[in-house]
């Protein structure tokens, strides 16, 4: 009887064709969007390059040409230099080229307009200026300490140092991991239809359940078994959109965010037949209540405001624990950032844990449910 209520179950949930926009075109039409608007965005404002610079010999200064070479070379420079005349230099500068122009006599440097790469080369003479005066004035006036100082000073002489702590991460990712966890949850439409199905006093078809001979418990879990298959499809196929049409990066244990999202579809369909097991509101306002809860877990998880989730971790930091929609989007952070599992492990706990109260929950307030008439 398990599997006849299944089939038909499963076969039902295909037909809704709400379902069908919201967990699978929905996904593929915003995940499209987010990706012309945040094209490139990270590279250009976030990933840094090494500025380019025009470096103009007026005066020979060998101390300044090694410590320009330094911050030139390497997978971390910090410069792009262009040796060259002062007449190419400026219509180098013209162009936009270069950043700015250094010269070598009195190091006076020359840009064209003001921004982040001006300040970088600024801050680099001005930094090199002071050193400079302060070894000279060192071996002017206590020649025994010139050693201790140059190795002082030689202690911060990487410029652009990375720092490590995960691999580049493009800020912009999160809201795609956002969109997963918008499309998991989303999933509690499907609930809501399992829960509205067994009430004889919401739907026909609730009131026929009621009447059959079937095992309400049987009945209910074939139901949620079947959108939870149908969840599952539609959570494979979001994020195999993401990561192979629109080539969105989730690392190298791609394997483990698959699972992620189909442990996150399960809670959002258990979630939704929590919600829809509660009083005797009608199908559109529960679906109000579902999209409710969902776009407002999705906002302080941060689908639209990058920060908010920092916010929110500052003032009410237990709230990011249980925030359905922050907790399936941790678990993608988790596999990108960190090495070890701990933290992983610790939300895919936490997304069960919710799944089985949600589950419980409801069957909770549906089985023992009578009605004087149907």
């Amino acid at each position: 009887m398990f599997l006849h209520t299944f089939k038909y179950d499963f076969r039902q949930c295909l037909r809704q064709k709400e379902l069908t926009f919201w967990l699978i075109l929905f996904p593929i039409i915003l995940g499209s969007f987010f990706k012309v608007a945040f094209s490139e965005l990270y590279e250009k404002t976030v990933k840094f390059d090494a500025v380019p610079i025009a470096v103009v010999e007026t005066e020979k200064n060998a101390v300044f040409d090694q410590v320009i070479e330094q911050v030139s070379t390497g997978e971390d420079a910090l410069f792009k230099v262009t040796r060259t005349d002062m007449k190419n230099a400026e219509k180098m500068l013209k162009d936009e080229k270069v950043t700015g122009i250094i010269s070598t006599g009195d190091l006076s440097v020359e840009f064209s307009s003001s921004g982040i790469d001006q300040t970088i080369v600024k801050s680099f003479i001005q930094q090199y200026k002071t050193q400079e005066k302060i070894i000279t004035d060192t071996a002017t006036n206590a020649p025994e300490k010139l050693d201790t100082v140059i190795s002082a000073l030689s202690t911060d002489i990487e410029s652009n140092k990375n720092i490590p702590f995960a691999d580049d991460l493009d800020t912009t990712v999160q809201y795609f991991y956002n969109l997963l966890a918008m499309v998991a949850l989303f999933g509690a439409m499907s609930g809501v239809f399992v829960a509205i199905n067994n009430q004889g006093n919401l739907s026909s078809l609730g009131a026929r359940k009621c009447c059959s001979p079937v095992n309400k418990l049987t009945s209910i879990t074939a139901g949620l078994s079947a959108h939870c298959v149908v969840q599952t499809i539609c959570m494979i196929v979001a994020v195999s959109f993401l990561a192979f049409i629109l080539k969105i990066d989730f690392g190298d244990r791609l394997g483990l965010v698959y699972l992620s999202s189909i442990v996150g579809g399960f809670m959002g369909v258990a979630m939704g037949f929590f919600i829809g097991s509660f009083g005797r509101l009608s199908e559109g306002v529960k679906m109000g209540i579902i999209m409710a809860v969902s776009m407002l877990s999705c906002f302080l998880s941060g689908l639209m405001v990058n920060n908010i989730k920092a916010l929110v971790s500052e003032y009410v930091p237990v709230f990011n624990e249980i925030n359905p929609a922050a907790v399936i989007s941790d678990t993608y952070y988790c596999l990108a950032i960190y090495d070890d599992y701990s933290r992983y492990i610790r939300k895919m706990i936490t997304m069960i844990i919710l799944t089985v109260f949600f589950t419980l929950g409801g069957y909770i307030l549906t089985r023992r449910r009578k009605y004087a008439s149907l």
